[in-house]
């Protein structure tokens, strides 16, 4: 394995994969792109991709059998990185397009964006604000810029808000319980603060406090 972690990237059909790769092989990860269960138990670290529908993409998730393979992935402690759909599918369910249940890794549940009238979906840069703090975003103060695409916004749990940025009014963006955590927005696309965090994410599957300085 060369020293470095193996982090599993899920395919369960809905997204555009390669950026996510090349990101965290350029923070230090082997990258096993796979949409097979047992794939997460010779894994290091574990990112949750998406992009689209709530309901498709568990319903996806369900027909691979990936639900079990992740909530026992977040029994035993594995890292875990929802970006964008992903984050929400970490929550109990979502209110989009119907009431679905999701992974229930995280108390909470998906809403429709409070944009305060301005145009939805949210596309374009945001500052974020930390709320917590924790290995995942050693490094990235607080007012750092983020790429988001999103429509639905998450509500969790107090406890587990990590991150908030506005748009039309403030949301969540970021969230964080245990070795599971997810952004709302693309750390893929959003510069130097994005790749922090993912070589974080890496340093976390390495077993270290912190990716690549």
């Amino acid at each position: 394995m060369n020293g470095s972690p193996t982090v599993v990237v899920l395919d369960y059909g809905m997204g555009n994969l390669r950026s996510v790769e090349k990101a965290l092989e350029r923070s230090g990860a082997n990258v096993l792109r796979t949409s097979e269960p047992e794939a997460l138990s010779e894994a290091d670290g574990c990112v949750l991709p998406g992009v689209g529908a709530f309901p498709r993409a568990m319903e996806r998730i369900r027909a691979l059998g990936l639900d079990q393979a992740i909530s026992e992935a977040a029994d035993r402690q594995l890292p875990i990185l929802g970006i964008c759909l992903g984050l929400q599918l970490l929550f109990e369910s979502s209110v989009e397009q119907t009431e679905t249940e999701g992974l229930g890794l995280l108390e909470g549940t998906v809403l429709p964006l409070p944009a305060d009238g301005r145009k939805v979906p949210h596309i374009g840069w945001a500052e974020v604000d930390w709320v917590g703090d924790g290995a995942l975003i050693d490094g990235i103060p607080s007012g750092e810029a983020f790429y988001f695409v999103h429509s639905y916004a998450v509500s969790p749990s107090k406890s587990d808000i990590l991150g908030t940025a506005s748009y039309g009014s403030r949301f969540v963006c970021a969230a964080r319980k245990g070795s599971v955590a997810g952004v709302q927005f693309h750390p893929e696309k959003s510069s130097a603060a994005g790749l922090r965090l993912l070589g974080n994410f890496v340093g976390m599957a390495s077993g270290g406090p912190g990716g690549p300085k």
